[in-house]
């Protein structure tokens, strides 16, 4: 059975930093990109960050290019995505994403975790 479990969510301020954790079961982490997406309070699912089954290229979205890292662990079957400088903009559920490269819509996505809450205030 497929699943993806973020952890590492949480309360920060502003300029802070978070790193956030998925463990993947039920599947080959390597046969596949990964992706962290988003969701704000009352906004759609936008696209954060990707990266090719080997970590080896990534992708991310103009406002958080710079301050977040995406990154992987095959051997261990997880996915992180580190968080510098968070900003209150960031405040959203984190969403790690199974699919094929680039991964930067849902369109090209099969598997969701369910979340993890991060806010951020000022």
């Amino acid at each position: 059975q497929v699943q993806l479990h973020e952890s590492g969510g949480g309360l920060r301020p502003a300029g802070g930093s978070l790193r956030l954790s998925c463990a993947a079961s039920g599947f080959t982490l390597s046969d596949y990109a990964m992706a962290w997406f988003r969701a704000g309070p009352g906004k759609e699912r936008e696209f954060v960050a990707a990266c090719t089954w080997s970590g080896g290229t990534t992708n991310y979205a103009d406002s958080v290019k710079g301050r977040f890292t995406i990154s992987r662990d095959n051997a261990k079957n997880a996915l992180y995505l580190q968080m510098n400088t968070l900003k209150p903009a960031d405040t959203a559920i984190y969403y790690c994403v199974r699919g094929y490269w680039p991964l930067t819509h849902s369109d090209l996505s099969d598997r969701w975790g369910k979340g993890t809450q991060v806010t951020v205030f000022s």
